[in-house]
């Protein structure tokens, strides 16, 4: 027979070693994008391109790009380079490890986000079940924008920000909290990682604005006057920190003028409307009629603080697609304990049948159990060794043994990858046309022999360059007076789109190669590059 004490020591173990519905979930999401046919979805947007080779830029100049390098067209024009601590942290991973190593770290990110508003919808009240299921569909809301972009570490930091500011709201003491004074030291890094710093700032105006109603408008909260000015003064820290970047002041500029351009906001795919359609969007539909239900039918209301924080979610949510993800996970990180909640009261409800209710009570009582089990796992020894396993696989060129485990590339199908195997075997060295959301891809290949005419940083080519690109795009009249103005004499264009047709049509041009993806389009005077 075990003594006492040794009972609780093995049990100490098995609660350490057992993998709890978080690390599962880690697990899960970091194993699928990784290594299997998931991981080219990671590669899935040309930009990750030109985010790397700026990061190599940087590295090798030891400076922070002021000007485009890049391009043809803005050649030397100011450029703010607004992701540069991404940059230079993806290049230092792909210069170790490869493509391999971009969707790795891509991956252990996004899981990591989804992980942590799980664990954190649990530590605010959920229950097991119903954090699962809401879990299921913020990670379906979130997949519309698995790519190896700088954005992904906005859902982290926007879930680390809003656990540290909910935190605070609901404790009594909030004037003598310290941990706001987090939020400076975590702006101090959003701000050089990406645009979405904006998204904690929303947020913190969300919060202060809360705190003005229960100090001058509503019911005064105990220590309501030194409980705003402590998160006034935290907030006039973090605009303070946000001032902490290569650009200063004049970036806030830039953002503004980026996302107040109605007309680039109208036309970038992205910045527009989700099409619910979509099976993410549908994903985020199904959290928003969650949360609506659950208000509806709650007993209590939900905070003011929490009300307003819905409000901005549905509003990102439904305004933008790339808004999809963040917006998903506050609506779970809020609509999640509200739901349990609700549930937990159901037995009081008189609008439910009684055979409803008992039902409810059963299942409140089984999540709650559970709820308490998941909390109790503590060890995350797998998803520590996962990781581990799957860097050092990415590490030694994805082989293990004689077999390769993993092979991250861009998509065939979907980039001229063959193509652009040819501009670089006979080596173009002159501006090539393309579309915008190849230019990324072609700058990771051929930079620095080649530079592309376009690609998609919008906000360095603004609306007026981007006007006269759908005219090209789109075969308009005026589309080969317009190339021969900005001095194209190679054009890599989709095969079967308008702009193909439209050049083979035309005597001024003839293709050079062909496959199913892309087409090369050379002037005809030109005679440089062409294969007989």
């Amino acid at each position: 027979m075990h003594s006492r004490e040794e009972r609780q020591k093995l049990a100490g173990w098995v609660r350490f070693l057992l993998p709890s519905a978080a690390d599962l979930i880690f697990l899960a999401l970091l194993l699928l994008l990784s290594l299997s046919g998931l991981s080219s979805r990671v590669l899935g947007d040309g930009d990750i391109g030109w985010h790397i080779r700026n990061g190599e830029q940087m590295l090798a100049t030891h400076a922070i790009p002021r000007v485009d390098v890049f391009s043809s067209s803005m050649h030397n024009q100011p450029w703010y380079a607004w992701e540069w601590l991404y940059d230079l942290a993806i290049a230092g991973i792909h210069g170790w490890m490869g493509l391999n190593g971009v969707v790795v770290f891509t991956a252990a990110v996004i899981a990591l986000s989804l992980t942590l508003t799980f664990r954190m919808a649990l530590h605010r009240g959920a229950t097991l079940p119903v954090d699962l299921a809401m879990v299921m569909l913020t990670i379906g809301a979130s997949a519309i924008h698995w790519l190896a972009r700088p954005h992904v570490l906005s859902w982290l930091l926007t879930v680390v920000w809003f656990c540290l500011l909910d935190s605070w709201e609901k404790s009594i003491g909030g004037a003598r909290d310290r941990s706001l004074l987090w939020l400076p030291v975590l702006m101090v890094f959003w701000v050089n990682i990406h645009g979405g710093f904006l998204m904690g700032f929303a947020l913190l105006g969300i919060y202060l604005a809360c705190e003005v109603l229960h100090c001058f408008v509503w019911e005064r909260k105990p220590g309501a006057g030194k409980r705003l000015k402590w998160l006034g003064g935290v907030t006039g820290l973090s605009l303070a920190a946000s001032l902490v970047n290569p650009y200063g002041y004049k970036l806030h500029e830039h953002v503004y003028e980026y996302l107040s351009n109605h007309w680039l906001m109208n036309h970038i795919d992205e910045f527009k409307s989700p099409n619910f359609h979509g099976v993410a969007e549908q994903c985020f539909l199904g959290l928003l009629v969650i949360v609506v239900v659950t208000i509806a039918f709650a007993p209590e209301r939900p905070r003011l603080a929490e009300a307003g924080v819905i409000l901005f979610a549905v509003c990102s949510g439904l305004y933008a697609s790339r808004s999809l993800p963040a917006s998903a996970i506050l609506l779970m990180l809020v609509g999640a304990p509200m739901l349990s909640e609700a549930m937990a009261a159901a037995d009081k409800s008189a609008l439910l049948a009684p055979g409803l209710r008992r039902w409810l009570v059963r299942f409140d009582s089984y999540g709650a159990r559970t709820r308490e089990t998941e909390l109790r796992l503590r060890g995350h020894v797998w998803p520590a060794l996962a990781f581990v396993l799957v860097l050092s696989i990415a590490a030694s060129g994805g082989e293990v043994g004689s077999h390769q485990v993993m092979d991250a590339h861009f998509d065939s199908q979907k980039f001229p990858v063959q193509a652009v195997d040819l501009i670089a075997a006979i080596h173009v060295n002159e501006p090539i046309f393309c579309p915008d959301n190849w230019g990324g891809y072609l700058i990771y290949r051929l930079y620095p022999q080649t530079r592309v005419v376009v690609d998609d940083r919008h906000d360095l080519y603004g609306s007026d360059f981007f006007k006269e690109y759908l005219k090209i795009i789109r075969a308009d009249p005026s589309w080969n007076d317009l190339l021969q103005a900005k001095g194209v004499r190679v054009v890599l264009a989709p095969a079967q789109s308008g702009l193909a047709t439209a050049l083979d049509e035309s005597s001024d041009w003839r293709p050079t190669y062909q496959d199913e993806v892309a087409v090369v389009f050379e002037r005809s005077q030109t005679n440089r590059y062409g294969i007989q």
